[in-house]
């Protein structure tokens, strides 16, 4: 049975789901940084995952990348999955800018994590369900 990591549920909020992955949204607005997690048990790893849940990732990646991309008009899209610090497979989706806290570097451990205030969230959870189409 799937369950969130305890430290992916204390550091985001839920969005809603695609068909194979949970859509959480980092609480830090230094950056819009969503994280897709499949929700499979005992995943570490991409390959692990079926040939058909490895092609729905993709596709839910490259969709959600697309529409982020759009909607923030980021210069670039950092996607990554990395798993040194929560073992259970995500994948990280970060707008960055060349103007950023961290460009053109990695965003990890570069600024400290500024949570969004209520008005904030509210207001970022509405437009990723909207450009997400997620209920």
């Amino acid at each position: 049975m799937f369950e969130l990591h305890p430290q992916l549920a204390k550091d985001c909020v839920e969005v809603g789901d695609y068909s194979l992955s949970k859509v959480l949204l980092l609480n830090d607005s230094n950056y819009p940084w969503i994280i897709l997690v499949p929700k499979r048990s005992d995943i570490r790893e991409i390959f692990q995952l079926s040939e058909d849940d490895q092609r729905q990732l993709l596709a839910e990646s490259s969709a959600l990348s697309e529409a982020m991309a759009a909607h923030f008009n980021a210069d670039k899209m950092n996607v990554a999955a990395l798993g040194n610090m929560v073992p259970q497979l995500h994948l990280h989706h970060i707008v960055r800018y060349k103007n950023d806290a961290s460009w053109p570097n990695p965003v990890w451990g570069a600024v400290a994590a500024k949570p969004y205030n209520k008005t904030e969230l509210d207001d970022l959870l509405a437009t990723f369900k909207s450009i997400l189409s997620l209920a």
